[in-house]
Parts: C-alpha cells; sequence; structure tokens
C-alpha cells in the first residue's frame, strides 16, 4: 500500500517536470509553411522573381518554423554563432544573396535565408531582398476565387499597385476598362498601345483621381466591409456603364461626368488639391406646424440639433421656419437625404402637427461673388 502511494507520488513529480521542461521548449513559434498549404490547397507555382519584402509579411519557415519563435528570434537553446556572423556582416554592410522565399497569399515563407530574416529583424531593419515563388491557393472558397482573379489581374496589366476588391468577377470589369482606355489612347496617338502600358495610364488618370475623391468624400464610412476599390466599382459603373439611371444628388454630372474619358480629360487639368469633393452642402426650409403650448420646448430642441443653421417663429399659417444644412453624397439623392433627416429627427418630436420640406432651386446671399 505504502509502496502505491509513494509510486503515485513520483508518477505526479515525474509529469510535472515533463510538463515544465516541455513548456519550456514550446514557445510561440513561426508558422508552418506545410499546414498552410495543405489548408490553402496551394501547390501550383509561379516565379516572381527577385522583390522587395517588407520583413513583417515573413510569418514562417519552409523547415525550421520550430527554431524560432514568433517574432523569428532563434530560440535560447540553439547555437547562435551562425545568426551572430550574419549579424556582423549586416552591420558591415557586406553583400548578402536574396534569401528564398515561398508565397501563400499575402504572407511568405522562408525556404533559404532564416537566419538572415532573424538578423534583419534584430537589427531592425525593415525590407529584406527575396527571390520568390508563389504557390496559388486552390481551395475553393470565396476569399480564394477573389485572390486568384486578383493575381490574374495583375498578372495581365502589370500594375504595381494594390487593387483590393471583395466581389467575384469585379476585376474582370476593371480589365474591360484598361481595355477600352487602350483603344482610345491607339486613337489618339495612332500607335499601337500595350495592355501594360493602357493600365498604367488608366491608373494614374481615371481609378486613381476617381478614388481621391471618393477618399475626399469619406463615403468609405457608409460600408463597413467593403474598399475603396469597391466603391470605384460601384459608381464608375453606375456613371459610366448603366448612365446614372439612379437619380443622384443634384450636381453629380458635374462632379463625374458620365464618360470616363470625359472623366480623364477634366481631372487632368486639375491638380490633385483641385478635385472635387462629392460631399456638397444641401440647403433646405422645413415649414413646421406645433400643437398649442407646445413651441417652446420644440423650438428648444429643434435648435440642438447641430444642422439646424437658423429657426424663426412666426406668425400666420406656419409657426415655425427651420433652415438645415445637411451633407450630399454621391450614394443618395437629396430628396432621400432630407427625408431621412425630417422623419428621423423632426418628426419624431412630440407636439410636432405636421412638416413641409423646401428645397431652393436657386440661391443668391449677400458676399457671394
Amino acid at each position: 500500500m505504502a509502496i502505491t502511494f509513494l509510486k503515485s507520488i513520483w508518477d505526479r513529480l515525474t509529469q510535472n517536470t515533463r510538463t515544465q521542461e516541455k513548456s519550456k521548449n514550446h514557445e510561440p513559434e513561426i508558422k508552418s509553411f506545410k499546414e498552410n498549404q495543405e489548408k490553402e490547397e496551394a501547390f501550383d507555382k509561379i516565379n516572381r522573381g527577385i522583390k522587395q519584402i517588407s520583413l513583417e509579411r515573413i510569418v514562417g519557415s519552409v523547415g525550421r518554423y520550430h527554431d524560432f519563435d514568433s517574432t523569428f528570434r532563434l530560440k535560447q537553446h540553439l547555437p547562435h554563432d551562425r545568426l551572430n556572423k550574419i549579424k556582423q556582416a549586416m552591420k558591415d554592410g557586406k553583400s548578402l544573396p536574396p534569401i528564398k522565399l515561398y508565397q501563400i497569399k499575402n504572407e511568405y515563407y522562408v525556404l533559404d535565408g532564416n537566419h538572415r530574416v532573424s538578423a534583419a529583424k534584430e537589427l531592425g531593419r525593415h525590407d529584406i531582398d527575396a527571390r520568390i515563388v508563389e504557390l496559388l491557393p486552390s481551395a475553393n472558397t470565396l476569399e480564394n476565387m477573389i485572390y486568384r482573379e486578383k493575381v490574374d489581374f495583375s498578372d495581365k496589366t502589370g500594375l504595381p499597385y494594390s487593387i483590393e476588391l471583395t466581389e467575384v468577377g469585379q476585376y474582370q470589369y476593371l480589365i474591360s476598362q484598361i481595355t477600352q482606355h487602350k483603344r482610345v489612347l491607339a486613337k489618339e496617338t495612332g500607335n499601337t498601345v500595350s495592355l501594360t502600358k493602357a493600365a498604367l495610364d488608366w491608373h494614374k488618370t481615371i481609378y486613381h483621381p476617381l478614388t481621391i475623391i471618393i477618399m475626399k468624400g469619406n463615403l468609405i464610412q457608409s460600408f463597413p466591409g467593403r474598399t475603396i476599390a469597391d466603391l470605384y466599382i460601384y459608381i464608375s459603373f453606375h456613371q459610366w456603364e448603366k448612365r446614372a439611371s439612379r437619380k443622384y444628388g443634384i450636381g453629380i454630372d458635374r462632379l463625374i461626368p458620365k464618360n470616363m474619358e470625359e472623366f480623364r480629360k477634366k481631372m487632368s487639368t486639375k491638380k490633385e488639391a483641385e478635385y472635387p469633393d462629392m460631399q456638397r452642402e444641401i440647403i433646405a426650409f422645413i415649414l413646421v406646424n406645433v400643437k398649442a403650448g407646445r413651441e417652446t420646448r420644440i423650438i428648444d430642441k429643434l435648435f440642438s440639433l447641430e444642422e439646424v443653421r437658423e429657426l424663426h417663429s412666426i406668425h400666420g399659417n406656419i409657426d415655425i421656419i427651420v433652415k438645415i444644412v445637411l451633407k450630399r453624397d454621391l450614394l443618395a439623392s437629396d430628396s432621400e437625404i432630407i427625408a431621412h433627416f425630417v422623419d428621423r429627427y423632426v418628426r419624431r418630436i412630440s407636439g410636432i402637427a405636421s412638416t413641409q420640406t423646401l428645397i431652393p432651386g436657386y440661391s443668391k446671399i449677400k458676399g457671394d461673388k
């Protein structure tokens, strides 16, 4: 009985020791290439040549992920001689060969050069030269379908800029825009224009200006989970393909002409600081009738609204005249924006009997030039 008791104590002690030793040897590690490759079913290879890669995007190793922690530091129990020699060579400015990386989507895994990556990180470097082989993911997920379309778009156009979309099929729409622009450039110059050259000009004179206008309008806040490129697709398609069949706010055609090449010509005369703002002010007047005895309280509540700029109590058929100033954007008509404001913030005030909204067709204010 005593022997059994002592044996159980010994087993617990040795188990604790093994657990502690195991935890010491299992620090957080960099990611395993093989595990991610199998998960993404990434086996088709494309040679991407030598590029400068951000060290932050190198997340794992092909064969030595057990030797480095999650920050790519060599684990303490391993010999550091080679690492120290590489660090000294980097400090001395000696030329080292490019490392070799496997790429799966936006992540990179070291095939050769783990110590060079570790040394560069320890020295506070941000980039490193690498020879890259990309492995395309084939697992049938929405993310992978979009990614493969993005890769195909980048390979066809040769654009050095990243365009991030969130829907399948949209990169092909951009290809159709570039192809259309290619024909226009060929007609203008009288020479054959490559798709790569047309893509660069399209990005500079059409895509970039419109995305700057979108960002200036801060429209992206209204579309969580979407990208600036998604909004470019939406706006350009409705304005240039469907010819803006939806009734947008007044003046949208002065901002973005209904033809892509007209837009290009308009923006070519402007500096970026002069690009128009999608959001403009909408001025409207609300005529309000209130229930007897409620005027003062309602006036105070209306005047507390940020959008209310003027408020006048009058005698006659109307009790209160309210001047409001709202933000106009590309994605809703003026009447929709005004109606939303009146329904949400005005008509819900207790004691208001009725409202009528007036939108001025033309305004002239003293002080205007």
